[in-house]
Formats: C-alpha cells, sequence, structure tokens
C-alpha cells in the first residue's frame, strides 16, 4: 500500500565530516563497551552472531523469492493469494521454523461494471484498461487482474459537469472558493499525488460532489519524470494506479469489524451502516483517458502550480457538457491468509519481537510489496540457519506475512484485534518493510527506537559506496538541508527519524495497541513509476530497480540484525532521551500553530473591516465576503509544557541508571519497558476516531498516511474546534506525564529499587 522510499540525495562520503557516533556496535566492541542492553560477556557473543547472520542472506535467493511470489496476480481472494500463503508457509516450515496460516475474514468489494463517457457533440468513452506490453510477459495475464478501480467506492451513477481540484487537498478547495468555483453537483477531476488518495472523494462529497475521477498525470510520475514503460520506469499513457479509497483515517481492518478480528461468528455492521465506505463514486483514470476530460474543461486557467504535464490548457471548470460515470461493486467477503512463524524465546519467552510484510498486491505487485517481503523470507532463513549453528534468542520472535494489507490493512489489522490482549503484554517492538529500491536507507517510527538504528546501520556496509548505511544515509540529509539545520543533524548522537501514520502494516502495532514500531527500506536512486499498475511485476523490478537484489540483502541484514539484536539483549535497548527531544519539537510545533492561526484570523478580519479582504477589491471576482471570524482565545499549554520538561529529566535519570546498571543484566525492568508506548494509548481514542489510541501520533484526518503528531491538539486547532483545544492538552499532557512516571519506576527498578 505504501512504500517507504528515503528521497534523499547522493553524495560522497568526502562532503561532510561526521562527529563519531557513539552508537555504533563496532567502536563500541573495539573500545570494550558493551551493546546497549547487555551484559559483557553476552555483548562480545552477540557481536559474533550478528556477523554471522549478516553473512548468510543472498542476493540470488531474494530474487528467485521474487521470481515465484509475483509470477501470477495475487489479489485478496485469488488462487495465487492462496498458493502464495502455502508457498511461504512451506518454506518457513523447511527453514525449521514453527509456522501456519491464520485465517480470517473480510469485506473486499470487485467492480462488476464501470464506465465513464463524455457526453455532448463529441462523446468519448474512456478505455479503462491496461494493455499488455510484448517484453512484459506477465502484463498479459488478463484473466487474473484486477481492473483498473479504487476499492470501497460507494456504488453509483452520475451525470454532471467536471470541475479540476488539482491533488483534491484542502488547501486546493481553498483555492477554488477563492475563485469562485464550486464543485457542488460536479464530478471532480483530481490528479494523484500530495495527498492520499481516499482523501480526495471525501473531500469531494464534503464540499457537494457527486463523483470523483483521480487520474495520474504525467507531470507526477510519467513522461516528465523520465522515459515511460517500457523504454523506462515511469507511467504510460495507459497505466493507471489502482488503491483503496476506505476511510482508514476512522479506523482500518475489515469495514464490518471495527476493534474485533473478524473471526468466524463475529458480528458484522451491516454494510448500508460501515461509515468507511465513501459517499460518492470514486474511478482511477490514466492520462490517456483524463486527457479528453480535461480538455472539456471551461473557466479559468488554473495557477502555475497546479498544471500538470499533459500539452494542454489546465483550466479550472465547471464544463459545459458532462460527464457519465456508472459504478456497480461485487460486495463479498474473502477470506484471509496471514502467515505466521515462531522462534520460541530460551530465557525471556513472553517477550516478543515481531517482524511483518504483507504478501498480497493488486497485481503481481514485485516492488509493492514483494521487494520487501522476499528479503524478510531470506531473514527467516537466516534465523534457521542460525538455529542449526546454536543460537537461541532469550525472546520470542514472530515473522508475520500478511494478507489484505493492500485494501485496508486488513490482514494484519484483524490479527492484532484477535490477539489485542496478548500483544498488549508481550510485544517488544514491531519491525516492517513494504517495498524496497536502490539507495539510501530511511526510518520512521518510535523515536525510542533511534538509538539502536543508528546502532545497527553503523555496522552493515552499503552495497554500493562501501560506507557504513547509516553514514551515507546521514550525509545524504545533510547533504539535503539547510545549512542552519546541519549543525544540529552533525551534534545530535542519534539521526532523528520521522513519526509514522498510517499506509502499512504498522499501524495496528503503534496507533492501536502502543508496540513501539519502525517502518524501514532503501530507496532514492531508483524510478518508480508503476505503483499499483500491472506493469510492477518481475519483468519492471529487475530491469530499473534493485537489478541485483544487493539491496535486498542490504535490508534483510539490516532489518534482521535490527530484530537479532532486540531479541538477545538482557535488557530491552530503547532510549528516551530521543523521544523526550523530539516530543519537546511537537509541543513547540502546536503551540506555534495556535499562534499562526490566531493571527490569520485577525489579519482576515481586519481586511473585511477596512474593505481591503480581496473578494471585495478584486473586480473579477462576484464572491460575498466571508463574515468575520471569532478569535480564538490563549490556550493554556502549561500542562504540555511541563509534562514534556518532566519527561526530558526523567529520561535523562533513566538514562544515567541505564548506563550504569543495564550491563548487570537486570532483566526486572523488562515488564516496565515494554510498556512505554502503551502509557500513551487513551481508551477513547482521537476525536471522531476512536480506534486510534496512541495521543502522541496518528494518520490525520484530511492526510491519511500523513502524519499528525499530538494528533488529537494539532487537529482541534487545524479544524478550528476551540472549546476542544484545552481539553486536548490536558489529556495529551497527562499521557506524555505517564510515560515520565513510569521511566521513574523504571529508574528505581535499575537502581535496585533506591
Amino acid at each position: 500500500m505504501r512504500k517507504l522510499i528515503a528521497c534523499f540525495i547522493l553524495c560522497t562520503m568526502q562532503a561532510f565530516a561526521l562527529n563519531p557516533n557513539p552508537a555504533d556496535s563496532t567502536a563500541a566492541t573495539a573500545s570494550g563497551a558493551p551493546l546497549r542492553g547487555y551484559t559483557a560477556a553476552h555483548s562480545a557473543a552477540e557481536v559474533e552472531w550478528e556477523k554471522k547472520f549478516r553473512a548468510i542472506p543472498e542476493p540470488d535467493r531474494i530474487r528467485e523469492n521474487m521470481r515465484r511470489l509475483s509470477a501470477r496476480p495475487h489479489h485478496v481472494g485469488s488462487p495465487y493469494d492462496h498458493d502464495n500463503a502455502e508457498w511461504l508457509l512451506a518454506q518457513l516450515k523447511s527453514y525449521g521454523l514453527d509456522a501456519q496460516i491464520e485465517t480470517f475474514s473480510t469485506l473486499f468489494p470487485t467492480p462488476k461494471s464501470r464506465k465513464l463517457e463524455l457526453l455532448g457533440p463529441a462523446p468519448f468513452t474512456a478505455k479503462l484498461q491496461e494493455p499488455a506490453v510484448d517484453v512484459d510477459p506477465t502484463s498479459n495475464q488478463k484473466d487474473e487482474q484486477l481492473p483498473t478501480y479504487n476499492a470501497f467506492s460507494r456504488d453509483g451513477d452520475v451525470t454532471a459537469p467536471l470541475v479540476y481540484v488539482n491533488y483534491g487537498a484542502p488547501d486546493d478547495y481553498k483555492q477554488l472558493e477563492s475563485m469562485g468555483v464550486s464543485v457542488k453537483g460536479a464530478i471532480v477531476l483530481a490528479r494523484y499525488g500530495m495527498t492520499w488518495r481516499g482523501i480526495k472523494p471525501k473531500l469531494a462529497a464534503e464540499h457537494g460532489a457527486v463523483g470523483c475521477l483521480i487520474y495520474s498525470d504525467p507531470r507526477d510520475d510519467g513522461y516528465s519524470a523520465g522515459d515511460v514503460f517500457p523504454q523506462g520506469a515511469m507511467r504510460p499513457v495507459d497505466g493507471v494506479q489502482r488503491g483503496s479509497v476506505m476511510d482508514m483515517p476512522v479506523y482500518p481492518g475489515d469495514p464490518q469489524t471495527p476493534g474485533v478480528g473478524s473471526v468466524e461468528g463475529v458480528k458484522l455492521i451491516p454494510i448500508d451502516k460501515v461509515e468507511t465506505i465513501t459517499k460518492i463514486p470514486v474511478l482511477p483514470i490514466s492520462y490517456g483517458d483524463a486527457k479528453p476530460f480535461l480538455m472539456a474543461l471551461k473557466g479559468e486557467m488554473v495557477p502555475e502550480s497546479w498544471r500538470g504535464g499533459l500539452p494542454i490548457p489546465y483550466k479550472t471548470g465547471p464544463s459545459e457538457i458532462k460527464a457519465h460515470l456508472a459504478l456497480a461493486f461485487n460486495w463479498d467477503r474473502k477470506p484471509l491468509y496471514d502467515v505466521v512463524a515462531r522462534i520460541p524465546g530460551s530465557t525471556l519467552p513472553d517477550e516478543w519481537v515481531i517482524r511483518g510484510n504483507h504478501h498480497d498486491a493488486w497485481v503481481n505487485g514485485a516492488e509493492d510489496p514483494l521487494s520487501g517481503t522476499s528479503p524478510e523470507l531470506e531473514e527467516a532463513r537466516a534465523l534457521g540457519e542460525l538455529l542449526k549453528q546454536g543460537w537461541h534468542p532469550q525472546r520470542t520472535i514472530i515473522y508475520c506475512f500478511w494478507d489484505g494489507e493492500e485494501p485496508a490493512l486488513l490482514g494484519s489489522t484483524e490479527w492484532g484485534e484477535t490477539h489485542a490482549k496478548e500483544l498488549s503484554e508481550h510485544a517488544v517492538a514491531y519491525f516492517n518493510t513494504d517495498g524496497n529500491g536502490r539507495g539510501f536507507f530511511g526510518a520512521e517510527g518510535s523515536h525510542s527506537l533511534e538509538n539502536l538504528i543508528d546502532s545497527v546501520t553503523s555496522a552493515i556496509d552499503d552495497p554500493e559506496t562501501g560506507m557504513s548505511v547509516h553514514d551515507r544515509a546521514k550525509l545524504a540529509e545533510i547533504h539535503r538541508v539547510s545549512p542552519e539545520e546541519r549543525a544540529t543533524l552533525r551534534g545530535r548522537a542519534d539521526t532523528r527519524i520521522p513519526s509514522i501514520g498510517s499506509g502499512s502494516d504498522f499501524s495496528v502495532f503503534i496507533d492501536h495497541l502502543g508496540v513501539a514500531s519502525l517502518n524501514l527500506g532503501f530507496g532514492g536512486e531508483d524510478e518508480d513509476g508503476q505503483y499499483h499498475s500491472i506493469y510492477d511485476d518481475f519483468y519492471l523490478y529487475t530491469h530499473f530497480a534493485d537489478t541485483t537484489f544487493v539491496y535486498g540483502r542490504a535490508l534483510a541484514q539490516t532489518v534482521g540484525t535490527m530484530v537479532v539484536r532486540m531479541a538477545d539483549a538482557d535488557v530491552i535497548p530503547f532510549q528516551f532521551a530521543d523521544l523526550a527531544d523530539t516530543l519537546h519539537t511537537y509541543v513547540g510545533e502546536v503551540k506555534k500553530l495556535a499562534e499562526t492561526e490566531r493571527a490569520k484570523i485577525k489579519e482576515t478580519n481586519t481586511e473585511i473591516a477596512d474593505g481591503t479582504y480581496k473578494a471585495l477589491t478584486d473586480p473579477k471576482k462576484t464572491l460575498v465576503p466571508p463574515m468575520a471570524e471569532p478569535v480564538p482565545p490563549y490556550f493554556n499549554f502549561a500542562p504540555l509544557d511541563q509534562a514534556s520538561d518532566d519527561l526530558t529529566n526523567a529520561a535523562a535519570d533513566f538514562e544515567k541508571a541505564y548506563t550504569a546498571h543495564a550491563a548487570d543484566g537486570k532483566t526486572a525492568v523488562n515488564p516496565q519497558l515494554i510498556q512505554t508506548e502503551r502509557v500513551f494509548l487513551d481508551p477513547a481514542g482521537l476525536p471522531k476516531r476512536s480506534w486510534y489510541e496512541n495521543l502522541m501520533y496518528a494518520p490525520g484526518l484530511y492526510t491519511g498516511y500523513g502524519v499528525k503528531t499530538l494528533p488529537a491538539v494539532r487537529e482541534a486547532i487545524e479544524q478550528k474546534q476551540w472549546s476542544d483545544v484545552d481539553t486536548e492538552i490536558a489529556r495529551t499532557a497527562a499521557a506524555i506525564e505517564r510515560e515520565a512516571a513510569l521511566l521513574k519506576t523504571a529508574t528505581q527498578t535499575l537502581n535496585g529499587g533506591q
């Protein structure tokens, strides 16, 4: 569903000097300091086991994994989806692992009929089909390919004029309003990009549109970005991006069983009562099909930033002639096949380290997801080889290959909801991959894991440059930021990673269950224009992506080492100074956001009062000027300031105790550390979406995949729910104070109860 590709800029080792990273495991071992969370004796043994692990993954095996898994289309409910699950199960068992398939049932609509036509004197009927390409053998598997469609679109038959809405984001509708353009009663035409696709029909419906078309503009992933397939990797004229438009910022997973696993006998919400299905029909189309509809638009020319790559004038609309969109779906329930393997822990079996990626795809899915799944399978083989050599992890390791991620994070969500009680008690961390390419390492997720990331990536060689994976990524990041930001990057001991919202299988773990999570991958040096098309296949990947699979091997080495490091540590190697530091920045951001919103409202009110508001002074505008808005009060951010300070102090005291005593192997602190992400949860959840319980980060209600940090506070301000802001500040501050209190308890445990 979502690929993590770190868009870093290539640079050389000599570009900038880096401070030595104290987290470097090689340096730590050479100096005699143990790995974080390890006793001295155990640390030395661990380093050797990790070296043995990293020597096992083979690029050719990863290549063959992808060849086998991508040989046929394997969407949810398809024969090859089940076949792949059975093959994965057999592979895992052949490695000596205890594996099984866990089956769930889920709602998964597929097209019954699709029609899109432009009416008027020069009628046009959209092809709605991607043609096979002679050099690409799997592109011709038409009988098995899902048609081009958006899953969880509502059925509908509408005829209406067209309006162009750029990317269909909130600011785009503000721009249209300023231009005097309404989408009420229209079919909107939005281009893919900038926002998650499900936000486009959601906003269109809220503004009164009756239908939504989403097209791939050549400026974004077509010929403006590079050679199109098959000469290059970019999207050709008839290429289409499939994808889900379910309102997952409300909740992911089976739409008929929110919050509970979709196991046999569970009560189902009637389909007509499901709130996450779109309110209007929506269909994805190619830029070949979109061009006649765009050419039919009248009205003003759009702003320069709205213009795509087609050789036509881009206008707002509405069109004088109408479009006809008719969609009908089969609203069936289909089986999900989650493949799960366990390696029992030797001394701490009730503490679980979980690794996952999905195996289903919209079509053949070489890049998404199999470029991440194939290395994961090779990691599992490598662990099996270590077991034969006498290695045994202290903690239980669980390797998961999810089904149904593409439509709505189905397999992982249903598994997580079904096992919620066990996971809340036992899960230590979750490591996710969802697509992998060539280039720079990238990570996003829980800030308590930043130190672990740097420690592991410092010990792994980049396949192309020979420098460490850590240094290459950090050099590239330093190169792309402003000079003012470089000093901060160089001076911070651990690399700051972005938070995660949604868009892949980590969501149920971090957003709903409070399990520390990471999403990981390489990328930035390969073109990627075939997302969710029939051309995302083995031919494409082996010609234009990680062609020798050396970055697949690097991914297996990197993520597998993180899993082993976390599973073998005597004391869980979380680090909270990084978390406290980053939460301080989030508090500063929401305070600044409140100030900015207040200033904007004051300025607009002044312009309305003195007659200088642009809608009044521009003779082309016939808008009724807006009413003055109430200026929001000054909010009480003191609880957040105090909580973030308390966390900083608690994290510093914890770090002193950890440094002094973790090497003593004080495992009694582990149950407390497991809860350090859980305490950010509030059972009441976020406003309007109680499934999301984490008050530190969540997908934005109007950004989809994009994360909102301190979401209850931030979105109350953004949505001008002024009366809720202080309440959400207090609730969020209480969660941070719970973290500070838990760290104080953990510090006492490390200090021997003093």
